[in-house]
């Protein structure tokens, strides 16, 4: 596991997560088409906002089950929390200082279908 640290585009949310990245994802779902995010998914326990909070504005829609987070001073889209395994996040893996994403696979998953 590596530890790497993440911002939005104005650094006003910044925060830490801890990943092997076995994997990034991407998803078909109406929001995720629209910010063309690539994700890594990490249990909360491996993440850890580090300043921010106040900075943060959810979206939901739907079911209102995922939490969508976004800085509400740049609108940078940092990290979801995700609607079918709530104790995990998404991480748009673009806000990670230092990452290269170019080796790791990619599965496209599936959101527009989910009821």
């Amino acid at each position: 596991m590596k530890s790497f640290s993440g911002s939005c585009h104005c650094g006003a949310v910044r925060f830490e997560i801890m990943s092997d990245f076995p994997e990034l994802t991407t998803c078909d779902c109406s929001i995720c088409r629209r910010k063309n995010a690539l994700m890594v998914k990490v249990h909360q326990s491996q993440f850890k906002l580090l300043e921010g909070a106040d900075s943060l504005t959810l979206y939901q829609f739907h079911t209102c089950t995922a939490q969508h987070y976004f800085c509400n001073v740049c609108g940078i889209y940092p990290f979801h929390r995700k609607r079918v395994t709530p104790d995990f996040f998404g991480i748009n893996v673009f806000c990670l200082e230092g990452f290269e994403p170019s080796d790791i696979p990619v599965r496209a998953t599936v959101g527009a279908g989910m009821a």
